[in-house]
């Protein structure tokens, strides 16, 4: 297995590289942005992902308790990565925006329960 990936945003304005030294680990969530986004997931530590190209076109978003970091491409919308409420020393990347990932040769990702985070101290 290709243990480093490239992915980007549906411009190409952001691009990202990836290691995945134990592959993809599939989840999707059901917290409020994440439902709306139907992305699918994996994760990776901090220092295995790299910002190609197009650091000054990414946006953050945040909401709630603000510990996730949420970017997006300033210019075509894109979801590409977050940094995550559990885990701070992870991002979680959209796997849509991985050039050679193919959902339909991996197994059906998890379901994590993001509507009732312990971390959440506020509802929306």
């Amino acid at each position: 297995m290709n243990k480093k990936f490239k992915a980007s945003c549906h411009c190409g304005s952001i691009e990202l590289e990836l290691f995945l030294p134990n592959g993809f680990d599939l989840r999707r969530c059901n917290c409020s942005i994440c439902r709306r986004k139907g992305a699918i997931v994996s994760s990776v530590l901090i220092e295995n992902l790299k910002i190609l190209k197009g650091k000054d076109s990414l946006k953050l978003y945040q909401f709630n308790t603000k510990a996730a970091r949420h970017y997006f491409c300033s210019i075509c919308g894109i979801y590409t990565h977050h940094q995550r409420r559990s885990n701070t020393q992870e991002f979680s990347f959209n796997t849509g925006c991985v050039e050679e990932f193919n959902a339909e040769e991996h197994p059906e990702p998890a379901l994590i329960d993001g509507i009732n985070h312990v971390r959440d101290n506020l509802k929306m």
